[in-house]
């Protein structure tokens, strides 16, 4: 399923945008418009799927922390998530979580409101999942629509929570759909980083969120037949370099034998800015590519030679994947557009309000 448009209201700066997904999607604005907001917005759908929404929100402070701080109509308050995916459409709406006299430690988690999985059959819309508060209804896989029977947590999306995939398949496929996706944000390249640690061996198709385990992956790239590409990326970007897997099954790292060199670099050597390219590397050029691969400013610790290499790999990845690129480089953004034919989407702030560069109060 792929990811069609994104609908974010009452979330931090984003009081309502509704943004237009192609096929790769290249995110730019000046410092406080709002970018790291609508990657965090994505990020939250995600943990919508696996359960993890609630520790999301508390992570960032609370239900009062991540609403929307502007002028508020009169009438409830509501933080509002949704996606279309292919002809799937999923909204989620939140809020604070209903006062009570009872005292309770759990004041800041989000309380689900409402929540609704539709699906357009023969051009009319069929509802499969229905939520108002803790009533849920769900459409089987006999298409009866039916009372869920058990409890739902009500700081956690249902989609998470109805996990039957005979009962239920269509919800199943949905949340599937969401899981798939992979976010990657600035990796850990200090001293006592894993990705600088020898590790034990295991197949990796799909790079973890924090790297730790970049050696595997790029043994794996090369195991099921992508070392050319492999090798052709690394060359690219360090003219003359050449990937070395240094050690055993139990002991696996990598290294870099550069030009002019003695003996390839280990990982614990490489600079942060190479580590990390390494990282991206991986994750862009999967053997087993996710849904939808989302980069929050992946020029971090780059030197600017690199950004060029960069686009282009991006938009070779996008060629099997949907993307998502969130930068402040404005060289990576030109890049970026000049491969792969593609207009960078530009937010601006205006009045507290994150705003998308050229739409409407119609588009939105």
């Amino acid at each position: 399923m792929r990811l069609n448009e994104l609908r974010i209201s009452g979330y931090r700066s984003l009081r309502q945008v509704r943004l237009p997904m192609k096929r790769i999607n290249v995110i730019t604005g000046p410092n406080g418009s709002g970018k790291s907001n609508l990657y965090r917005g994505l990020v939250l759908l995600a943990r919508i799927a696996d359960g993890g929404f609630s520790r999301a929100i508390t992570e960032e402070g609370g239900m009062p922390s991540v609403l929307w701080a502007g002028p508020h109509k009169k009438g409830v308050i509501r933080m509002r998530l949704g996606v279309t995916l292919d002809d799937w459409h999923y909204d989620f709406a939140c809020g604070p979580v209903a006062p009570s006299n009872a005292i309770s430690f759990f004041q800041l988690d989000p309380g689900a409101k409402e929540e609704q999985v539709r699906l357009k059959l023969r051009g009319r819309p069929a509802v499969f999942l229905d939520r108002k508060g803790s009533h849920l209804v769900l459409r089987n896989g006999e298409g009866t629509m039916v009372t869920y029977p058990g409890d739902i947590h009500h700081n956690e999306a249902a989609l998470a929570e109805v996990r039957d995939p005979h009962l239920f398949p269509e919800l199943h496929a949905l949340r599937e759909a969401m899981l798939s996706w992979r976010f990657y944000h600035r990796f850990r390249t200090d001293e006592q980083s894993p990705i600088r640690q020898a590790k034990v061996a295991t197949q990796t198709p799909v790079l973890s969120a924090d790297g730790h385990d970049l050696a595997a992956a790029l043994v794996t790239l090369r195991e099921l037949g992508r070392g050319d590409l492999l090798a052709e990326a690394i060359d690219t970007a360090f003219p003359g370099a050449r990937l070395e897997i240094i050690g055993d099954a139990a002991h696996l790292t990598i290294g870099l034998s550069m030009p002019g060199l003695m003996r390839p670099l280990q990982a614990n050597e490489l600079s942060d800015g190479t580590l990390c390219y390494l990282c991206l590397i991986a994750a862009l050029l999967s053997p087993r590519p996710p849904r939808l691969i989302a980069l929050n400013e992946p020029e971090t610790s780059l030197h600017p030679d690199l950004l060029e290499p960069l686009a282009k790999l991006i938009a070779h990845a996008n060629r099997e994947t949907q993307i998502w690129v969130t930068t402040h480089a404005e060289p990576l953004a030109a890049g970026i557009a000049r491969f792969a034919d593609v207009e960078p989407v530009r937010l601006r702030l205006e009045d507290g309000e994150t705003l998308v560069e050229g739409q409407s109060l119609l588009d939105r």
